[in-house]
């Protein structure tokens, strides 16, 4: 057969390879078989295999999936697609990278309506369905007419005849005691739930026990089937419910006690968006963002038990240059512990999250500011507590952080019973006690060390890894950098970034530059689209000599530059959200210009920019003001 190929004698950077338009109105699942060849065997900047999603509408590609691991035999690659009623293609990226002598090549690529766990075992693929090799039993493919084995069947159950296929492993070649065999199905991509089903026979002489696991990326298993006696000599289905909100393999395994087992066959693994026990109505799902809260409406579903007295209030801060404002736009709400000062000599806060499920894996991650601190401990803890026994478990507490910087917290927990998150702050003695602030918590669906595994969100930037879509028009002294940490004068710019308190962000830095001078930060061109964007992202002007922040649109053939959003002089000590509702049909760039103030206390910054397909579905705040009053440092209750 033949297959298409890029290596390191063509030219330039990267070869890309554009499907026609397609729909899928229902789930379907991408298949790929590639290989990825190489002399070398490390590298620095490998080759890379990308397949991106590109909807109409969008500015931006989603990264489905990439892969960097040289092999000597080809690949599958198994990629759930949602179902979406919009128009998309697919993309394929071969990127060269460093390697002196590399080749990508891609053998078939296939759509397939139904999902990536489904397998009738009938193509030579398996659908990407892998053994995990032990050298004496493992899963074969059977049927097809081969008399390959004692025990064979006569017959598989997907075209009920000789020809057919199905998967079976035999206890002939057992050689210890407890041989274990697992074969184990593509990882999930996308979140799933709904019932597993698989046709299976089962003949035994002595103890043969076949379990079916999840189990996610962290290696860990939880068993959701399991038999150890054959119904009947025929075909028979099981049926499990099954959940997968963050990627899984589903494996199954056969556990041996004896050569004289007997054997397992397997066949039509397949799926069903509907719970097995009730084929009408849908279980809801747990929906993680019902978990979070960043204040600026209310508490959400977090409360606090009044026997503690006034732990936590929730208070804003009018812009100003002494106090930080809310981690969500600068402008907000966020929560304070220990704000109104009682005649009690200390305080203790007890602030309590909605019950999550058992048997979960959660993320959970917010910011936190401190102020004012003598003692670190007590300041700030996270707690599990579980509804059945008053029995609660210290997650987390604050080791030190900068003062005043709000620095994002993550912590990934998973109990067997429903259970609570409570953020406990106290303090024995007045003289001890300063400010505590939290804000933003979310709690994401399995662990955060996955998460940040994840692939990225389209059109995002937060300046962490690299200067993402972004380059500078010219580099030298008097452009943006980009710097984590404080900037080096005192008295302007940010102590650390919007991100995560402790990450990237880019600045200019004033005293390598005149009054009046000019720093670009130009996006690549991107797509246009027909309909609203929203382009969001965060400002830092904190100095008495602040000078000017635009953004502007300049689309593809036209010279001008559309200004879409500027702020002069000095705004605030903290991050400010900006927002920005623009519309382009044909490519364009977006460009960040800052010009130097009049004094070296100029250092502007930008960090966490998001573009999103659509309108802004908020407004921004905009205090124009000049000069300071006191009265604009007092804290709103």
């Amino acid at each position: 057969g033949h297959y298409i190929s890029v290596d390191t004698s063509y030219e330039g950077e990267k070869a890309v390879l554009t499907s026609p338009d397609l729909y899928s109105e229902e789930w379907s699942c991408v298949r790929l078989i590639y290989q990825i060849a190489t002399t070398s065997d490390t590298s620095p900047d490998p080759a890379r295999l990308n397949l991106y999603l590109r909807q109409e509408g969008e500015s931006f590609d989603r990264l489905l999936w990439s892969a960097k691991e040289p092999s000597d035999s080809w690949l599958i690659a198994s990629l759930d697609l949602t179902n979406s009623t919009k128009k998309y293609k697919l993309v394929l990226e071969g990127k060269m990278g460093q390697d002196k002598s590399t080749s990508i090549a891609v053998f078939e690529i296939k759509i397939t309506s139904g999902y990536c766990i489904e397998c009738d075992f009938e193509e030579n693929h398996l659908c990407g369905y892998v053994n995990r090799w032990n050298p004496n039993v493992n899963w074969f493919v059977g049927g097809g007419n081969i008399r390959n084995s004692q025990s064979i069947l006569p017959k598989d159950h997907t075209l009920n005849s000789a020809l057919g296929h199905y998967m079976y492993v035999d206890s002939v070649y057992v050689k210890h005691f407890q041989e274990v065999a697992q074969l184990i199905s593509p990882k999930t991509t996308a979140p799933v739930s709904g019932c597993l089903s698989f046709y299976y026979q089962l003949k035994q002489e002595s103890s043969i026990v076949f379990t079916v696991y999840l189990r996610d990326m962290s290696g860990f298993y939880e068993e959701i089937w399991r038999t150890d006696r054959a119904l009947n000599a025929d075909w028979a289905l099981a049926e499990v419910d099954f959940n997968a909100p963050y990627p899984m393999e589903v494996v199954f395994e056969v556990a041996f006690n004896s050569a004289k087992g007997g054997y397992v066959a397997l066949d039509d693994i397949s799926f069903s968006p509907v719970y097995c026990s009730n084929q009408t109505g849908m279980m809801t799902p747990f929906n993680p963002a019902n978990a979070g809260c960043n204040f600026e409406e209310d508490l959400c579903n977090f409360y606090q038990d009044h026997k503690d007295g006034p732990g936590w209030s929730r208070v804003k801060v009018k812009r100003n240059v002494y106090r930080a404002g809310d981690h969500t736009t600068g402008f907000g709400y966020y929560l304070l512990a220990n704000t109104k000062f009682t005649s009690q000599p200390g305080y203790i806060g007890r602030l309590y999250g909605p019950t999550l499920p058992g048997n979960l894996q959660f993320c959970l991650r917010f910011y936190y500011a401190l102020y004012g601190f003598f003692k670190m401990s007590g300041t700030l803890a996270v707690y599990v507590f579980e509804e059945n026994h008053v029995v609660q478990e210290k997650i987390w507490s604050v080791l030190d952080s900068p003062k005043g910087v709000w620095t994002q917290a993550e912590i990934s927990f998973k109990k067997p019973m429903p259970c609570k998150v409570v953020f406990v702050s106290w303090c024995k003695s007045f003289w001890d006690c300063g400010l505590v602030a939290l804000d933003d918590v979310s709690l994401s669906l399995g662990s955060c060390q996955a998460a940040d595994l994840l692939l990225p969100t389209p059109g995002e930037c937060t300046f962490e890894k690299d200067e993402c879509v972004f380059t500078q028009k010219k580099r030298g002294r008097g452009s943006w950098h980009r710097k984590r940490g404080p900037t080096p004068t005192s008295y302007t710019g940010p102590k650390g970034d919007h991100t995560t308190g402790v990450g990237y962000y880019m600045y200019i830095e004033a005293s390598n530059m005149v009054y009046g001078q000019r720093a670009y930060l130009v996006s690549r061109s991107l797509r246009g689209t027909s309909g609203k964007q929203c382009l969001t992202f965060f400002y830092h002007m904190y100095g008495a000599g602040t000078g000017l922040l635009s953004v502007y649109l300049k689309k593809e053939g036209d010279d001008e530059e559309i200004p879409l959003w500027r702020r002069t002089g000095e705004q605030s000590i903290s991050w400010l959200r900006g927002l920005i509702e623009y519309e382009s049909d044909t490519n364009y760039q977006i460009i960040f210009e800052a010009i130097r103030g009049v004094s070296i206390r100029s250092d502007t910054a930008i960090d966490d920019i998001l573009f999103q397909a659509g309108p802004c579905l908020e407004v921004e705040e905009i205090q124009f003001s000049s000069g300071y009053p006191d009265s604009l440092n007092e804290i709103e209750y």
